[in-house]
């Protein structure tokens, strides 16, 4: 550089900035390129193995990399929930080198930060947590494992796919976790916590100490308004409840192993994950009005799946057998009806070849029931998509709308009506018929809709399929309240999914402050074939 006028010991950056008289200006240009783009690369680095949280975080604009490390370093935080919990305790302000107002640059972007964090729908997320746990909980040395955040709550969609296990010996699950062939990249490895990249999907797993692991599950999970209220509430006891659990007034921390250790402490009744949503429910819990909400193990039957006679992989004897294996009382083949846009459906001829093939079963397999049924499309003009003489010959009659058909609301809810007015008809499957994560469901008039099918006393269904999740949990919780009866469902079409499709459905429910005494298939077989018969009578 010394024969264009530049002296190569002087500091780059500056000499770009005043370059000196006669400075040869291309290679003033190439050299400038040269530095931005090095520089670009230097920032890239060191971004590309940090939590995603933390890159979103240096996107918006609220810290600069060196910033970012300094916090990153300094308080260990690697996810939106630690940002927020730092803020939440002004421990960014205490961090050399950081000041309130990066505090306060960062407490305005954690908003937006939620918002554009890429998620992932509730169902991809449990299949690929799920192995992990188990691996978690075959690890020696871990005491237990659990989902933390929005996948513990049973959001339809999750930011943070987050796991704690609590172990004393954190160095054996990291190796461990480290090696698993699934990991396409270790993003961030600390004492106690790991991310990991897997299918393009991360994972981060925190590993705290058992005698305060219970703290650390709870500031996992969230919901930062369920927290929020949770340290108001602490304010009028004898402790303060922080990022690293409960202290007393001096600062002395009060351990605690378990989440209900602290809800105790604080003189509240343990609050389930699936409803920390930071409205009512500390209020509730307050008052012992908290619901006794529905387990997976309340579920005596499903009600809801498809074969290979329409366009389910597995046949009815796979996925009778497999039913049999979850120990159900009861099942019910539910295959749809002509005009569906499936990849094929029952025809009048092969409903009766149906009959003939669960008849069979039902001699081969006497320890369960096997309901015959349909889901039946509501057609545009409201009529359901097979004849009463076929319909009469089912045990069970399910009736779905599958399309707009270019319909109003209005005409929608119309539809909806005539098949609930319908004698033969049992539930009314995935109400909304949402898309998650891609398309809404419909904009109807559900308060109307509930109350008929409480004057009508027709089953209101919530889906465990991962692409519906419907009923959700809000609009769950207004159907029990205008005292509709549910059904919770699996409408699964592979064997092998039937379990988690029900747990899915089970905790979309339980969003909906959704309990046992709400759903029909927590009862025996005599209680759904009583409610089919009074269908039909009435």
């Amino acid at each position: 550089m010394r024969a264009h006028g530049i002296d190569s010991d002087a500091n780059l950056g500056d000499l770009l900035e005043r370059p000196p008289a006669g400075t040869d200006a291309d290679v003033l240009q190439r050299l400038r390129h040269m530095y931005d783009s090095a520089a670009w690369v230097l920032v890239e680095s060191a971004l590309a193995d940090l939590p995603i949280d933390l890159r979103w975080l240096f996107e918006s604009g609220a810290v600069n990399v060196q910033q970012l490390a300094t916090l990153h370093r300094a308080l260990g935080v690697t996810s939106a929930a630690d940002l927020a919990a730092a803020v939440s305790d002004h421990a960014i302000r205490d961090v050399e080198g950081l000041t309130g107002s990066i505090e306060d640059a960062i407490a305005a972007a954690l908003p937006a930060l939620r918002r554009i964090v890429p998620r992932v729908p509730l169902g991809r997320a449990v299949m690929l947590s799920e192995p992990i746990l188990a691996r978690l909980r075959s690890i020696s040395g871990v005491e237990w494992a659990s989902a933390a955040g929005s996948l513990r709550r049973g959001q339809d969609t999750v930011g943070d796919v987050e796991l704690v296990a609590a172990t004393s010996r954190p160095a054996d699950a990291l190796a461990e976790l480290a090696q698993l062939p699934e990991v396409v990249r270790v993003l961030h490895r600390s004492d106690r916590r790991i991310y990991l990249l897997f299918e393009r999907v991360q994972v981060g797993i925190r590993l705290p100490e058992p005698a305060n692991a219970g703290a650390a599950l709870l500031q996992a999970t969230g919901s930062a308004g369920h927290l929020a209220m949770l340290r108001a509430h602490a304010g009028a006891t004898a402790w303060r409840l922080g990022r690293d659990g409960l202290r007393a007034a001096d600062g002395r921390q009060r351990p605690a192993a378990t989440e209900e250790e602290i809800y105790a402490a604080l003189g509240l009744p343990f609050i389930p994950a699936e409803i920390r949503n930071g409205a009512d429910e500390i209020q509730a819990a307050v008052d012992g009005s908290l619901p006794l909400l529905l387990a997976r193990s309340d579920i005596r039957g499903d009600l809801h799946m498809h074969t290979s006679f329409s366009d389910g992989r597995d046949s009815v004897e796979d996925m009778v057998e497999m039913c049999r294996s979850l120990g159900y009382e009861y099942m019910a083949i539910t295959d749809h009806s002509p005009h569906s846009a499936a990849s094929r459906n029952l025809s009048a001829d092969t409903i009766a070849k149906q009959a003939d093939e669960i008849a069979r079963l039902r001699e081969k397999y006497p320890d369960i029931a096997i309901l015959h049924g349909c889901e039946v499309d509501i057609l545009p003009d409201s009529r359901l998509d097979f004849p009463d003489r076929i319909l009469e010959r089912l045990d069970i009659v399910l009736a779905s709308l599958h399309e707009r058909a270019g319909h109003s609301p209005e005409r929608l809810l119309h539809r909806y009506e005539s098949a609930m007015k319908h004698p033969l008809v049992t539930l009314i499957t995935h109400p909304t018929n949402r898309m998650v994560p891609n398309k809404p469901g419909y904009d109807l008039d559900y308060d109307r809709f509930f109350a008929m099918a409480v004057e009508t006393g027709t089953l209101v269904e919530i889906d465990g399929s991962p692409a519906h999740l419907d009923l959700d949990g809000p609009l769950a919780r207004r159907a029990v309240a205008a005292g509709a009866t549910l059904a919770v469902d699996s409408d699964c079409h592979r064997a092998e999914l039937l379990d988690i499709q029900m747990e899915l459905g089970v905790r979309t429910g339980r969003r909906g402050w959704v309990e046992r005494r709400h759903v029909l298939n927590t009862r025996p077989l005599a209680d759904i074939r009583a409610a089919v018969a009074a269908k039909r009578k009435g």
